[in-house]
């Protein structure tokens, strides 16, 4: 017996072949009895009332579930009473076998106009064995759900972390922002100490001289008084005329070594102009990256192998890089990444540099050159170089809110190339030699490829590489296509696959592999090398 008016068809464990849809909805386990076409709904026999009272569903057909005159058990049609998602009034009747999808009619009629194999679910049933078990669906639910929790669980987690991340990061700003502010705090007030101490003794000089001035206007004035009192007393008279004229000798003394004018001094401030320099050349604080924090999986030898010596497509977008003062069409003949994502190009027929934004690669700022870039690489996260066509000299140009020159560096042969690794410039010349510069423009060594390379080619490099640690230099040659030198112009390896008819271009990623592309005149290709 039920008490407190809770409803013991909730808790009910009978199995029924079909339940009212509304107590279905309200959570209830109630047999049907009765079934609506109109409605496509199945009503238990108190439900049905409820139908029956709306007056605009008093025309409605309702099917009972009783005896037949045969005598059998007449039954309730058996079907499906989910409503579409996308159209709420009509129930998901219908199946399309060709992609074994199910919808209403209006999704058919949409969706799949053009299929052939559509059927009427219930008589599709009847005609046909379902191969999908209950068991197993209901499995691959549970542990789908189960795996969707966990996962959600992780990103929650996750979300925490960056969150957390996000805080430290931004407190990290605010630290340093109070570092810089802390320290011109004290360059102020050392820059104020000096002031007070230069013009402190200014105003100790002008000081002295009032003191100076106002004891001799003492003396001249009590001088005066004294010798217009001496009356008819020579002696007197003549006492007082030496005194009054010593004290204006004195008086005059003192005017003509401590002369007014003279200490009307200034002394001034001039700003360090680098640091205002450096402020407007600055985009922010300091460098922004994004790091994965994803936990190392553990791997076989081959996964290792096939994962450091392979790359992989996983899209392609294309992106204008054409402004309004371009004046001919972009060619973009080499390129380089800042740390921070900003990608810098090197537009050859417009003889100039190009900034993109790293989030949607619209041109963000251009530099005009006096040639025509033939490689840029980067020097730090606010500088690259680059070397222009026929020209001997590098260019130097600061990354920051607008690019502009920093300086030149000029030599006696032209630059074919240009690569940075530890502080050193490597610069090849036309023909068979790589130079060494330091930053400074002190020239460091050169290398000069071996005999057995010179016999096969003019040109050493169109482009050149470096590894990180300076050991190995890359060189994309046509006509051979990579060659791989040391640092004394040795050659160690040779890569001429032949689909690189024409090597064109080389760069060594972070982990210390080689890409080379090179080109036909109707055809370009790529490839990749692993270099130990």
């Amino acid at each position: 017996m039920a008490t407190g008016g809770f409803s013991t068809d909730i808790l009910s464990d009978e199995t029924f072949d079909l339940l009212c849809t509304v107590c279905k909805n309200k959570g209830k386990n109630t047999e049907a009895a009765k079934y609506c076409t109109d409605c496509a709904d199945y009503y238990c026999l108190t439900c049905v009332k409820v139908h029956d009272d709306v007056p605009l569903l008093k025309g409605h057909k309702i099917l009972d579930q009783g005896k037949a005159k045969t005598g059998t058990t007449k039954q309730l049609p058996v079907v499906p009473t989910e409503r579409c998602d996308r159209h709420g009034h009509k129930p998901v009747d219908m199946y399309c076998q060709n992609h074994d999808n199910v919808g209403c009619a209006a999704c058919m009629a949409v969706e799949h106009r053009s299929c052939k194999d559509i059927f009427y679910i219930p008589e599709y049933i009847q005609n046909n064995v379902t191969t999908t078990s209950l068991q197993n669906t209901k499995k691959k639910l549970e542990s789908t759900e189960e795996t969707l929790k966990n996962n959600l669980q992780n990103l929650q987690k996750e979300k925490q972390n960056v969150l957390k991340r996000k805080s430290e990061s931004i407190e990290n700003i605010r630290k340093f922002r109070r570092e810089i502010n802390k320290r011109l705090d004290e360059m102020e007030r050392e820059s104020v100490a000096e002031i007070e101490d230069r013009y402190k003794l200014v105003i100790q000089q002008i000081e002295d001289t009032l003191k100076a001035f106002q004891e001799n206007k003492k003396d001249v004035t009590s001088a005066r008084d004294t010798l217009a009192s001496a009356g008819s007393n020579v002696s007197q008279e003549f006492v007082s005329i030496k005194k009054g004229l010593a004290a204006a000798s004195k008086a005059d003394k003192s005017l003509k070594e401590r002369k007014v004018g003279n200490q009307d001094k200034e002394i001034i401030f001039t700003p360090d102009q680098n640091i205002s320099r450096m402020l407007e050349e600055l985009k922010s604080l300091g460098q922004v990256t994004l790091k994965y924090n994803s936990k190392p999986k553990i791997r076989s030898a081959e996964q290792v192998k096939q994962k450091d010596t392979l790359f992989q497509t996983k899209g392609m977008k294309k992106y204008s890089v054409k402004i309004p003062s371009d004046t001919h069409d972009c060619d973009i003949f080499s390129s380089c990444f800042l740390s921070d994502g900003t990608v810098i190009l090197g537009d050859f027929n417009n003889k100039m540099l190009k900034r993109l934004d790293s989030y949607n690669y619209s041109v963000r700022d251009h530099y005009v050159l006096p040639g025509k870039p033939w490689q840029v690489c980067p020097i730090n996260n606010q500088e690259v170089a680059v070397c222009l066509l026929q020209m001997e000299e590098i260019l130097f140009v600061t990354i920051g809110n607008k690019m502009s020159k920093k300086s030149t560096m000029k030599f006696n042969f032209n630059c074919y190339g240009l690569a940075y690794a530890g502080d050193i410039l490597y610069i090849p010349d036309r023909d068979t030699t790589v130079y060494m510069y330091s930053l400074s423009g002190q020239k460091l060594k050169q290398c000069s490829v071996d005999q057995s390379i010179q016999n096969t080619t003019q040109s050493l490099a169109q482009s050149l590489a470096v590894s990180k640690d300076g050991s190995r230099i890359y060189a994309a040659v046509a006509g051979i296509g990579l060659i791989v030198l040391d640092n004394t112009g040795k050659v160690i390896k040779t890569f001429n696959n032949p689909e690189l008819r024409e090597a064109y271009d080389c760069y060594v990623t972070d982990r210390g592999s080689v890409l080379v592309c090179g080109y036909t005149p109707t055809m370009y290709y790529s490839s990749h090398l692993m270099v130990s």
